[in-house]
């Protein structure tokens, strides 16, 4: 299953609507990182809503896009996470690490709108 990637402003937003199969969210993290560079966005927000369950394999999945992402230049948020997940997901240890979260998209707006944009932020060493 194909997930669209829309371009709003500089951000890219992906809307999981379904539990992905591995192949597919291996396809999504590949498009997303891809897509970061292309369109030049500076932040990603990727809308989990529709999921009622999240394996091992997505969380470690969306763990590693965020970190790629952010060594592209962008930051990745994470929003719409239902409380039967986080739940599940504790009790599973498993964790989103150093990853953004938000409850819905308008704060994961909020939240990218906040960080410093790339031309303002202070590079390491400057």
């Amino acid at each position: 299953m194909e997930v669209p990637i829309l371009k709003q402003r500089d951000y890219l937003i992906v809307s999981i609507q379904a539990v992905l199969a591995d192949e597919d969210l291996v396809t999504l993290r590949d498009a997303l990182v891809q897509r970061v560079g292309q369109f030049r966005s500076i932040g990603v927000i990727v809308d989990v809503t529709g999921i009622d369950v999240m394996d091992s394999f997505s969380v470690r999945t969306l763990r590693d896009v965020a970190h790629m992402i952010r060594w592209r230049g962008a930051e990745m948020v994470i929003v719409g996470i239902q409380p039967e997940v986080a739940f599940s997901m504790v009790q599973l240890g498993l964790t989103l690490e150093d990853v953004a979260t938000a409850l819905d998209l308008e704060e994961g707006l909020a939240y990218l709108d906040a960080r410093p944009k790339r031309s303002q932020r202070q590079i390491p060493g400057t």
